[in-house]
């Protein structure tokens, strides 16, 4: 099986869904398929009539766990293969970090390590999971230190303390508790998970796409600081919204009682 068969991508209407498709082996990570990952991930960052991304694992068992680490021996196994390995990891959780289109991890089962950390889940916009699910980054098990980028998402959404904790202890935190400290957004029963997914991404996909835009890039200046190369391109926003189509829509819309039609210019 290769990368294109590993990672699969599904279309329905505005929505298209990222799979990792490894069950065998609980969608573990292979160092081709985050290369996948980042370019599928531009292609539909890129791509008019998507509007919102799920990333999901292959069955119910396991979102990610983690990279698949009987390759390590191979293509992680001294400090310069480390560093390629690291920038494809690094190059996938930019790409979904940077995807410009709403993303949401939905998740079954395990959600470990990489599959964690590095891309997929923390660097999602949100994260949807299903009763049973289980979190970790057993990384000081196994002697890895993640990079600044990826620590950094985490601290965003757990807060200081609690990364601390999942990155010291490398212990596993339930699915009550992933939703306590604000690990995920959602967490329903398996069986509702998938269609609760999907509706809600159908009411963002009906939104207007410049100000769904507009709000990731503002919420992420916040977090990233607002420079004031930031501050330009923000105003920049601002005024293509103002000035666009779906806002002459969206108003007429409004005054006439109806749903509004919007194409995104």
């Amino acid at each position: 099986m290769n990368a294109h068969d590993e990672i699969r991508v599904q279309h329905n209407g505005p929505i298209a869904t990222v799979v990792f498709n490894r069950p065998k082996i609980r969608n573990a990570i292979s160092l081709n398929m985050w290369g996948e990952i980042a370019r599928v991930t531009n292609d539909l960052g890129r791509e008019p009539s998507v509007r919102a991304v799920v990333y999901r694992g292959s069955g119910m068992e396991a979102f990610a766990s983690g990279a698949d680490i009987s390759e390590f021996k191979e293509v992680r196994k001294d400090p310069e293969t480390a560093l390629r390995y690291n920038a494809q990891t690094f190059a996938a959780c930019e790409a979904i970090r940077g995807c410009a289109k709403p993303t949401v991890a939905m998740i079954f089962g395990y959600c470990m390590g990489g599959g964690m950390t590095m891309t997929m889940a923390i660097a999602c916009d949100l994260r949807f999971a299903a009763e049973g699910a289980k979190f970790g980054i057993p990384a000081a098990r196994i002697g890895i230190i993640y990079g600044a980028d990826a620590v950094s998402q985490l601290v965003s959404l757990v807060g200081p303390a609690y990364s601390k904790d999942i990155l010291f202890s490398a212990r596993t935190i339930s699915d009550v508790e992933a939703l306590q400290i604000g690990l995920i957004q959602r967490l329903l029963p398996p069986d509702q998970l998938e269609s609760y997914t999907y509706e809600y991404l159908g009411k963002v996909a009906a939104n207007a796409p410049l100000s769904v835009r507009g709000a990731k890039f503002t919420v992420a200046s916040c977090l990233e600081g607002l420079t004031a190369e930031r501050r330009r391109r923000l105003q920049g926003m601002a005024e293509e919204a103002t000035g666009s189509e779906d806002y002459r829509e969206g108003t007429q819309a409004f005054l006439e009682k109806r749903p509004p039609k919007f194409k995104g210019r």
